[in-house]
This record gives C-alpha cells, sequence and structure tokens, in this order.
C-alpha cells in the first residue's frame, strides 16, 4: 500500500515538475522502482531498495548487523568478530558511515571522526613506514601512527549583489607521529566518508555510457574534459576496469571498495585481501607478528553480506517541487553544472540483480574524474587520478544530509560547510560555472541553491 501511495504521489509531482519545466517524469524517483519512501528523519539513507524481493529483506537486515558490528582484537573468544587491528581507524563500518551517510572531520579536541587520511609520495609511492593510510587508532601495546587534525583560516568571497560568503580553508597537521618521521615530501590526502545510498544502482550502469560522456581533450570547447578512471579489479582476477567508487574513482566494484575498507580502515584480512595484520608495513615488525583471528578475519559469507547490504541502500524519493526549485533546476542547467553533474542514467540489465536492472536513476554525476584547479588539489596520485582530478559525487540526498548526519559539510575533506562554499571551491574544469554562479542575482542563486536542497 505505501508503496503505491509512493508512486501516486510521485506521478502528481512529477506532473507539476513536466507542465512547468519540462523535466522527465521518472525525476521525483531518482532511483527508479528502487526509490524509497520519503523518510524525512535520521534513517532516511538505511532503507532497503523499494523493489528489493521479499525473500531477500532478511539478507538486507543482517548485513546491516555486519555493517554496524564492532570487531575486537585477537585473540578472542568471539571468533567470528576478532582480528581487528593492530592499527586501525575505526571498529566497524558504522563508525565512518553514521546512518549510511556523510562523515565530517574532526572538531577541535575529537580524537576520532569519520575522517580518513591517505598519505604517500606525489606519484602514488607509498611511505615506506606508514604505508598509504594514516591508522589512528593500536590495539593494545601497538601505538596508533598519529592523529589528524586541521586548522582553518576563514576566506572572504564577494557575491554578486552585495552578498559576502566565507570560505574555510583547511590546514592539516599529524600529531604524534608513532613510527618515526615520515618519508619526505610527504603528500596529505584527508577523505571523509560519503553516502552510501543508491550505490549498487551506479555500479549498474552500463560502463559504455560512462565512457561516452567523456572528452580528455575537450574537443567540443566547453572546458569540460572529464575522463574515466580505468583501474585494476581485485574481484575480477585483476582485470582493467572502469572506476566507480571513492573519491578518486580507484574502486571499480563495491567488492573492491569493501575489501580495501576492511584492510585499510580496520586491518581486517578477507579472500581478496589476505593476511591479518592489514596495513602494517614490512617496517612495523611487532606490528605484523600481532596475533590475528585466521584466515580471512572476515568470513566469505559476512563478506557478502556487507556487499549485498551496501549495493541495496535505496535512494529517496524527492519532495514536490515549489516555482523557486524549478528555476533553480533551469539555472543548474543554464550555468553549465549538469557537464559533470550529469542528470539521469539508465542502468542495464545485471544477472541475479532484478532490483538495479533497467531503471531511470538522477543520480546527477557523469561517474568521470575531472580537473578540480588546485584549490581543492591533494596533489598526490592514486589509481588513474591526478593531484587534481576527482569524481564527480552524486547529488543525489543531498538535502538529506542535515537531518541523516547532523551536519552540511560537504567536499572530499568537509571543508565546505554548505552548498554554497562547496560550489565556490569549484576550480578547473568548473571554474566558468563557479563564476557563473558568483555573479547571479541573489534571489537566482537562493533559487539554485533550493533545487540543490530538494535533490
Amino acid at each position: 500500500m505505501r508503496r503505491l501511495m509512493l508512486l501516486a504521489c510521485a506521478a502528481l509531482c512529477a506532473g507539476a515538475l513536466a507542465a512547468q519545466d519540462g523535466p522527465d517524469p521518472s525525476e521525483l524517483m531518482p532511483g527508479g522502482a528502487a526509490t524509497v519512501r520519503v523518510a524525512r528523519d535520521p534513517r532516511a539513507f538505511s532503507l532497503p531498495s523499494g523493489n528489493l524481493p521479499f525473500d531477500r529483506q532478511l539478507d538486507f537486515r543482517v548485513g546491516d548487523g555486519v555493517f554496524r558490528k564492532l570487531w575486537v582484537s585477537s585473540p578472542s573468544s568471539t571468533t567470528s568478530s576478532d582480528g581487528l587491528g593492530p592499527l586501525y581507524n575505526a571498529r566497524a563500518c558504522q563508525s565512518c558511515h553514521l546512518r549510511d551517510g556523510r562523515g565530517r572531520p574532526p572538531e577541535p579536541g575529537e580524537a576520532a571522526s569519520s575522517l580518513l587520511l591517505r598519505i604517500g609520495g606525489a606519484d602514488g609511492a607509498l611511505d615506506p613506514v606508514y604505508g598509504h593510510q594514516l591508522q589512528t587508532f593500536g590495539i593494545q601495546g601497538h601505538p596508533a601512527e598519529g592523529r589528524v587534525h586541521p586548522d582553518w583560516t576563514e576566506e572572504d568571497v564577494p557575491l554578486a549583489g552585495g552578498e559576502v560568503a566565507q570560505l574555510r580553508r583547511p590546514h592539516w597537521r599529524i600529531d604524534n607521529w608513532g613510527y618515526g618521521d615520515p618519508m619526505p615530501g610527504l603528500r596529505l590526502s584527508p577523505r571523509i566518508a560519503p553516502p552510501m545510498i543508491g550505490l549498487g544502482l551506479l555500479e549498474a550502469i552500463p560502463e559504455a555510457d560512462i565512457v561516452a560522456g567523456a572528452d580528455p581533450d575537450d574537443r567540443n570547447g566547453d572546458g569540460i574534459s572529464g575522463r574515466p578512471a580505468f583501474v585494476r579489479s581485485g574481484f575480477h582476477g585483476d582485470r582493467m576496469m572502469l572506476g566507480r567508487f571513492g573519491w578518486k574513482a580507484q574502486a571499480p566494484t563495491m567488492e573492491d571498495q569493501i575489501a580495501d575498507a576492511f584492510r585499510s580502515d580496520m586491518g581486517l584480512s578477507t579472500t581478496l585481501h589476505p593476511g591479518g595484520h592489514g596495513e602494517c608495513t614490512t617496517a612495523q615488525t611487532e606490528c605484523r607478528e600481532a596475533p590475528d583471528g585466521g584466515e580471512p578475519e572476515v568470513d566469505p559469507r559476512l563478506f557478502d553480506l556487507t556487499a549485498f547490504y551496501a549495493r541495496n541502500l535505496g535512494v529517496p524519493a524527492r519532495p514536490a517541487p515549489t516555482p523557486e526549485v524549478l528555476r533553480g533546476r533551469a539555472i543548474f542547467r543554464d550555468i553549465g553544472c549538469s557537464a559533470c553533474h550529469r542528470p539521469s542514467f539508465t542502468t542495464g540489465q545485471v544477472e541475479g540483480r532484478p532490483e538495479h536492472s533497467g531503471q531511470r536513476i538522477w543520480p546527477y554525476t557523469d561517474m568521470l574524474l575531472h580537473d578540480m584547479g588546485d584549490g581543492l588539489a591533494d596533489d598526490r596520485v592514486e589509481g588513474a587520478a591526478t593531484g587534481r582530478e576527482w569524481r564527480t559525487p552524486p547529488l543525489w540526498g543531498l538535502g538529506l544530509t542535515h537531518v541523516v548526519s547532523g551536519h552540511t559539510q560537504l567536499l572530499h575533506d568537509g571543508r565546505a560547510r554548505n552548498a554554497l562554499e562547496a560550489i565556490l571551491w569549484h576550480g578547473g574544469e568548473a571554474q566558468a560555472a563557479r563564476d557563473r554562479v558568483v555573479a547571479l542575482p541573489p534571489a537566482d542563486r537562493a533559487a539554485l541553491l533550493a533545487f540543490l536542497d530538494s535533490l
């Protein structure tokens, strides 16, 4: 009954959209038939795909339990939950992806947050002691590798109409390097946890449709030169595949992304990443010799349930549009935002996953890498991405960030405190669109932000 009510409401709202601005009637169901009912409460990102078969919903619930599971160090009497560390960033997936939503950088004096710090040389080389990610916790007897904290400086940005926005620029520092000085020229790349909704749908977009949107040489002269990220998939036998997940599109499948998170964030081995020492490098001898939870520490069944859960977190339906939202939608298109934040795709036919197959979806991403300019650059190669490139993040669910996560901090390191600040940090290929936002009359700029808040 709820499903029928949702479809009826969406049809009426879509009719309002179509009458005023002519969009596709499916836009208010951004996940297609997998869209979930509007739930403007903290659980809005934690519901299963709306078309998930009843006989698979138990797997979703069990996967949710694995996602929330707190892992412990070895040896332990809890043999299905041991193997944590020895060095780690979190004890559970949910610790970073709280309520399956967006993370944030640490507050002053806070020991833990949902921010991770990737490190290494400008060319992608690993630090010989610290590896590719700073581990901020250690099990008993093993010191953490360090603590990461931002210091902020404020910058004024004048806007048309006499308005002024403030940006905060982060200056990242590491307290208490636990294993000696890092390599010279170390690059720091902080990352907050992204929202988890719609991942199975993004994975189901045909590779050819994503690649078709690439224009690496900017042949059409619009200043946008997005390119696909082809990376190796351990899950598919080291085969080169299109990168889809992670801030730099470094993971091609959900299995690759999840296996890396188990290993790097929690120090847990899987069949894709064996070895119970997790991220401990050969220079960290005692760390590599610590007791582990056996091989693999994450049982394949638990791993599969985690992947199933992550794939099937539903995308909430959008609310009925207001006239201001409709005007903001047109502005979004006209000033060029949709050149990178592509509104829609149609997913392909995926064997064994009817809930993700043949769906018209509205994620507002092209899934490509783009040069975002000096202001957002981390100057560090990762996967196929340069130190200035980032994958276009999906915008669906943007307006529910505060409801789910209790904040509105955006971009890869959470520096932007709202959508306007995020736009003003855009450079490189997005510089022209960013400058058009600055030049908008205040009412039009407000309409653009209202549209983004409706997603």
